[in-house]
Protein backbone atom coordinates (compact mmCIF):
# COMPACT_ATOMS: atom_id res chain seq x y z
CA UNK A 1 0.00 0.00 0.00
CA UNK A 2 1.29 3.47 -0.94
CA UNK A 3 1.78 5.95 1.87
CA UNK A 4 -0.02 9.26 1.31
CA UNK A 5 2.42 12.15 1.45
CA UNK A 6 0.04 15.09 1.06
CA UNK A 7 0.25 17.99 -1.39
CA UNK A 8 3.63 18.67 -2.99
CA UNK A 9 2.84 22.30 -3.89
CA UNK A 10 4.83 24.44 -1.44
CA UNK A 11 2.31 27.28 -1.52
CA UNK A 12 -0.50 24.87 -0.69
CA UNK A 13 1.53 23.28 2.12
CA UNK A 14 2.14 26.72 3.61
CA UNK A 15 -1.53 27.65 3.34
CA UNK A 16 -2.63 24.42 5.06
CA UNK A 17 -0.13 25.02 7.86
CA UNK A 18 -1.32 28.61 8.25
CA UNK A 19 -4.99 27.50 8.33
CA UNK A 20 -4.27 24.86 10.98
CA UNK A 21 -2.40 27.38 13.15
CA UNK A 22 -5.24 29.89 12.79
CA UNK A 23 -7.79 27.21 13.71
CA UNK A 24 -5.86 26.30 16.87
CA UNK A 25 -5.28 29.93 17.91
CA UNK A 26 -8.80 31.23 17.26
CA UNK A 27 -10.78 28.01 17.76
CA UNK A 28 -12.73 28.69 14.55
CA UNK A 29 -13.90 25.49 12.85
CA UNK A 30 -14.02 27.11 9.39
CA UNK A 31 -10.22 27.29 9.12
CA UNK A 32 -9.68 23.65 10.13
CA UNK A 33 -12.39 22.56 7.67
CA UNK A 34 -10.68 24.45 4.85
CA UNK A 35 -7.31 22.93 5.80
CA UNK A 36 -8.86 19.45 5.74
CA UNK A 37 -10.45 20.06 2.31
CA UNK A 38 -7.24 21.47 0.82
CA UNK A 39 -5.21 18.54 2.15
CA UNK A 40 -7.14 16.12 -0.07
CA UNK A 41 -5.58 14.75 -3.27
CA UNK A 42 -5.85 17.12 -6.23
CA UNK A 43 -8.33 14.88 -8.03
CA UNK A 44 -10.71 15.19 -5.05
CA UNK A 45 -10.32 18.95 -4.59
CA UNK A 46 -13.28 21.04 -5.63
CA UNK A 47 -13.63 23.03 -8.79
CA UNK A 48 -16.55 25.42 -9.03
CA UNK A 49 -17.77 27.34 -12.06
CA UNK A 50 -18.88 30.98 -11.91
CA UNK A 51 -22.52 30.06 -12.68
CA UNK A 52 -22.70 27.94 -9.51
CA UNK A 53 -21.43 30.85 -7.45
CA UNK A 54 -24.13 33.00 -9.05
CA UNK A 55 -26.78 30.35 -8.36
CA UNK A 56 -26.03 29.62 -4.68
CA UNK A 57 -24.56 32.88 -3.34
CA UNK A 58 -26.63 35.69 -1.89
CA UNK A 59 -25.99 39.34 -2.67
CA UNK A 60 -23.05 40.69 -0.64
CA UNK A 61 -22.01 37.27 0.67
CA UNK A 62 -18.48 35.88 1.10
CA UNK A 63 -17.87 32.55 -0.65
CA UNK A 64 -14.87 30.26 -0.12
CA UNK A 65 -13.89 27.58 -2.64
CA UNK A 66 -11.29 25.13 -1.29
CA UNK A 67 -9.97 24.46 -4.78
CA UNK A 68 -10.20 26.22 -8.14
CA UNK A 69 -12.79 28.59 -9.59
CA UNK A 70 -13.45 28.07 -13.32
CA UNK A 71 -15.03 30.50 -15.79
CA UNK A 72 -18.18 28.85 -17.15
CA UNK A 73 -21.17 31.14 -16.73
CA UNK A 74 -21.74 34.74 -15.70
CA UNK A 75 -21.96 36.49 -12.34
CA UNK A 76 -24.79 38.94 -11.68
CA UNK A 77 -24.36 39.42 -7.90
CA UNK A 78 -21.95 41.48 -5.85
CA UNK A 79 -20.06 38.76 -3.92
CA UNK A 80 -16.56 38.26 -2.58
CA UNK A 81 -15.00 34.97 -3.65
CA UNK A 82 -11.95 33.50 -1.93
CA UNK A 83 -10.26 30.42 -3.40
CA UNK A 84 -6.94 28.64 -3.62
CA UNK A 85 -6.76 29.42 -7.34
CA UNK A 86 -8.76 31.06 -10.12
CA UNK A 87 -8.63 30.69 -13.86
CA UNK A 88 -7.75 34.00 -15.53
CA UNK A 89 -11.14 34.45 -17.16
CA UNK A 90 -12.99 33.51 -13.94
CA UNK A 91 -11.03 36.18 -12.06
CA UNK A 92 -12.01 38.76 -14.70
CA UNK A 93 -15.71 37.81 -14.57
CA UNK A 94 -15.85 37.93 -10.77
CA UNK A 95 -13.99 41.25 -10.54
CA UNK A 96 -16.54 42.89 -12.87
CA UNK A 97 -19.33 42.45 -10.29
CA UNK A 98 -17.62 41.43 -7.05
CA UNK A 99 -14.15 40.86 -5.70
CA UNK A 100 -11.65 37.99 -5.68
CA UNK A 101 -9.51 37.16 -2.64
CA UNK A 102 -6.97 34.58 -1.68
CA UNK A 103 -7.78 32.44 1.34
CA UNK A 104 -4.94 34.15 3.24
CA UNK A 105 -6.46 37.58 2.53
CA UNK A 106 -9.82 36.29 3.79
CA UNK A 107 -8.21 35.00 7.00
CA UNK A 108 -6.69 38.43 7.65
CA UNK A 109 -9.87 40.31 6.72
CA UNK A 110 -12.30 38.05 8.65
CA UNK A 111 -10.34 36.21 11.39
CA UNK A 112 -13.51 34.92 13.10
CA UNK A 113 -14.85 33.39 9.88
CA UNK A 114 -18.32 34.89 10.35
CA UNK A 115 -20.83 34.91 7.48
CA UNK A 116 -18.65 32.85 5.15
CA UNK A 117 -20.08 30.05 3.01
CA UNK A 118 -18.00 27.13 1.70
CA UNK A 119 -19.10 26.25 -1.82
CA UNK A 120 -18.24 23.21 -3.84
Amino acid sequence: MVKRTGPTNYQLQGLIKELNEKAIDSKVALWSRLAKDLNKPSRQRRSVNVYKINKYAREGEVIVVPGKVLSVGELSKNVEVAAFSFSDSAREKINKMGKTLTITELMNKNPNGKKVRILG
